[in-house]
């Protein structure tokens, strides 16, 4: 640690003999009190500060010494070792009241995002200043290197959860848990669980600390408000590893003399997009953090308390959960936020709680330096790095990640005939994601639409032909980005559709066809109207197959004026989503979006009942029968992937300059349309074709305004009564 204070404290004995820094005899003169701090510094560390100690090497010494000057050097070496031992005292007692110095590095969200992108062809971790890349865990390991280079303070490096899922690297999370290995000789001390860590189940959770622990390398990871299941057994592999202290649900590392605790949560938003968590539950993390304080500052005596917090921040404080944590919970000092990708330029403080978060996907990395005192922690500095081509990236780290890459060529791609740095298709333009009707949504949604027909569409069975293919923003996870040579690879397809689990225990999501009535296709496009402006961007809706029209003007769940089908043609026609309706419509998607639309309606009280059949018209009671197969001749269901679907798309697309890659179609160079906004207050736009909510909504009014009408003229009238008969 850097002083704050530096004393006279060279200390040197008259007589013949003296005991020098490394515990030899020295012939020095008479020479007390010159300065020299590292001499304080040696000595001290030599001797622990104990005078004991110090006293029996002191008489040792004067042993081997021997005559004739034994007694008076013992009492004057006696007398240095009170003198250095009071400089100590005093050396310390004034470092503590100047404050002891910390530096915090963090991360959140790192996704399993090991490569620099987009897209991964053109990153050169050993290169700089010749790609426009960014992140990459090589370049994140020299920052973190850098930092602790230029600090003689303690540095601690922190994540704050979901460090999976994100790239082809999770797919063998399970066997080579390569996240949490890496993540450890890049020098992260503590991490936490985010909702992405439970994606592949509480068993293929334990699958990855198990594998973990077996390599003999990752960090330590804290979390606080998990609940394990006491009757059902899907969590109870996890529970064990849990109770062995793999996970702890708090912990306190020493930081020189500073005494730090740990704790970690799970958010409300963050809980609420983990089904795949079942049966575990995660305890309300207010009352939790309380807890954890209590026990932290009251029973550990800590100096700081940190929580490693997958909430995440919004720009409606009302949503802002780790600042609404702040502020309901005193005595946390910092907070490493999650969950919600966001970039603190600047930290937010809170109740006295300083709150930062560094955006996702290892972009940035945040630096923090404090200084700890007994009336509490100051903020020196902060900063965020940009994790880019102007940082050189570590060797040894790029050496690990490129044997993984060997790993998941063997493993995952080869039965697919695929290699990670394939090129698979050209483009000239980038495909982005966006709130909006977009053209990389318009690319995902064809693909799903097309893959499904090809394993399952019959010429002499139109219902067997895909009516709508419907993705979530919240599943689509990165940009086609054409980069400097325009070439897309494996990699860069896999990282736009990589989540998920399948019901066969394999990685990512399967699809589903289910059938639909009319009616309910148009609920399923009021979660894009209603819902989504609600509860944010992961629940926006891209489509295939469709166009709609809505007013964002309109009553709640009655926005969507308009809807159209695309026929045999690629003509849209005009959907009649009326009751008198009674066609089927066959809709593919995710298994995850699926089960979605299979529950909307018990979150909305009913309005957006949807209820997913066969071809029959019989309701689906479970999804997993009605997964896309992709080799019917094979035993079982050869589950049909997003990722898999988007690969054989794209493969498929002409190659017009014949240099043996396909091209990107001009088609997807915008979005074309399928989403239009219609806004208009005239009172027809807003009754005409409503349904019963919009009635009753108009009711409600018109019954408010009679009642304002009638309790302004009521009283108007009487007057003019009373003053008719004077």
């Amino acid at each position: 640690m850097e002083p704050h204070c530096l004393l006279p404290i060279r200390v040197a004995f008259s007589g013949n003999w003296c005991l020098n820094r490394t515990g030899t005899r020295e012939v020095i003169g008479l020479d007390i009190l010159s300065t020299n701090r590292d001499t304080m510094e040696s000595i001290a560390a030599t001797y622990q500060f104990s005078p004991k100690r110090l006293s029996r090497r002191v008489n040792q010494q004067i042993r081997e010494m021997g005559p004739p000057h034994h007694i008076e050097i013992k009492r004057r070496v006696c007398v240095g070792c009170l003198l250095i031992i009071l400089l100590v005292i005093a050396h310390s007692s004034c470092l503590y009241a100047e404050g002891k110095r910390l530096t915090i590095l963090h991360t959140n969200d790192l996704h399993s995002h090991f490569l620099g992108f987009s897209p991964n062809g053109d990153y050169s971790p050993q290169i700089t200043e010749n790609d426009t890349t960014i992140g990459g865990w090589a370049r994140i390991a020299s920052v973190i290197q850098s930092v602790k280079e230029k600090r003689d303070n303690p540095v601690l490096v922190l994540d704050a959860g979901d460090f999976l899922m994100g790239s082809l690297f999770h797919m063998v999370s399970r066997e080579e848990a390569l996240e949490l290995v890496l993540m450890a000789e890049m020098g992260f001390e503590l991490t936490t669980l985010g909702n992405h860590e439970f994606d592949l189940t509480p068993d293929g959770l334990a699958s990855i600390l198990e594998s973990a622990a077996g390599k003999g390398k990752m960090p330590q990871i804290v979390a606080s408000n998990i609940v394990f299941n006491e009757t059902k057994n899907g969590d109870d592999r996890l529970e064990k590893l849990f109770r062995q202290g793999l996970v702890k649900p708090w912990i306190v590392l020493q930081k020189d003399t500073l005494k730090i605790g740990f704790f970690g949560l799970i958010g409300e938003d963050a809980a609420s997009v983990a089904p795949f968590a079942s049966p575990i539950i995660f305890s309300d993390r207010v009352e939790k953090a309380r807890q954890m304080v209590k026990v932290l500052k009251d029973d550990q005596k800590v100096d700081i308390v940190i929580c490693l917090s997958h909430s995440g921040l919004n720009d409606d404080k009302t949503k802002s959960e780790d600042e609404l944590l702040a502020k309901a919970v005193t005595g946390i000092d910092i907070i490493i936020s999650g969950h919600t990708h966001t970039l603190t330029p600047q930290p937010i403080i809170e109740n006295g709680t300083i709150i930062v978060q560094a955006g996702s996907y290892g972009k940035q990395v945040g630096v923090m330096d404090i200084t700890a005192a007994p009336d509490g922690i100051t903020l020196d500095s902060y900063k965020t790095i940009p994790i880019n081509d102007t940082i050189p990236g570590d060797p040894e780290i790029t050496r690990m990640i490129n044997a993984s890459i060997e790993i998941i060529n063997q493993k995952v791609l080869q039965p697919y005939n695929l290699r990670f740095d394939q090129v698979l298709v050209e483009t000239d333009f980038d495909l982005e994601l966006a709130e909006k009707d977009a053209n990389l949504g318009n690319l995902i949604t064809d693909a799903t639409r097309w893959a499904v027909d090809q394993a399952e569409r019959h010429p002499d069975d139109p219902l067997s032909r895909v009516s709508v293919s419907i993705q979530s923003n919240g599943v689509i996870r990165d940009d086609i980005l054409k980069g400097e040579t325009g070439q897309v690879a494996v990699s860069d397809l896999f990282r736009t559709v990589p989540l998920g689990i399948g019901w066969d225990g394999t990685m990512s999501y399967p699809l589903v066809s289910i059938y639909i009535t009319a009616p309910e296709l148009k609920k399923a496009f009021e979660v894009l109207t209603t819902v989504y402006p609600m509860k944010g961007s992961d629940y926006f809706l891209q489509q295939s197959g469709a166009k709609i029209v809505y007013n964002p003007y309109r009553m709640l769940f009655d926005r969507v004026t308009q809807v159209f089908i695309e026929d045999e043609k690629g003509n849209y026609q005009p959907l009649d989503y009326s009751d008198d309706n009674p066609r089927l419509y066959k809709i593919v998607t995710n298994i995850y979006n699926a089960t979605f639309l299979k529950v909307i309606g018990s979150f909305t009280s009913g309005i957006l009942t949807i209820v997913p059949k066969d071809k029959t018209g019989q309701p689906i009671q479970d999804l997993g029968t009605v997964r896309v197969d992709g080799d019917p001749q094979q035993p079982g269901i050869q589950e049909v992937k997003d990722w898999t679907a988007l690969m054989a798309y794209v493969r498929s697309f002409e190659d017009r300059d014949a240099d043996g890659i396909p091209d990107m179609p001009e088609r997807y160079r915008h979005p074309d349309g399928r989403q239009i906004i219609e806004a208009s207050l005239n009172p027809y736009n807003l009754l005409a074709g409503g349904n019963y909510l919009t009635w009753v909504a108009f009711a409600a009014i018109g019954g408010i305004l009679v009642l304002i009408i009638l309790i302004i003229y009521l009283p108007i009238r009487i007057f003019k009564r009373k003053a008719a008969k004077k």
